[in-house]
């Protein structure tokens, strides 16, 4: 297997809990974080192709126009979110 180095730079936080489930997996960090990318592109990619195959073909000019129908009204009330204050 051909390798690749890239540097990496990470928020703080980031590389602590990295670092830190890296350790409980028993593994190194840089191990754990190939592993973590690995996961995220299968992830990505297993998502592209299901929704493509789903799609049939289809490019989403159908549903644009099926929402364009839809008419413009508030949403109910218990369709609306709570008012919540933000700090």
């Amino acid at each position: 297997m051909s390798k690749a180095s890239y540097p990496l730079k990470l928020p703080r936080s980031i590389k602590d809990a990295a670092t830190r489930l890296s350790k409980a997996d028993g593994v190194s960090l840089n191990q754990w974080i190939a592993s973590a990318v690995a996961q995220k592109i299968g992830a990505v990619e297993t998502a592209e192709v299901f929704l493509k195959e789903r799609a049939g073909g289809r490019d989403g000019s159908l549903l644009s126009a099926f929402l364009d129908r839809i008419k413009d009204a508030p949403a109910d009330a218990e369709d609306r979110l709570p008012d919540v204050q933000l700090r």
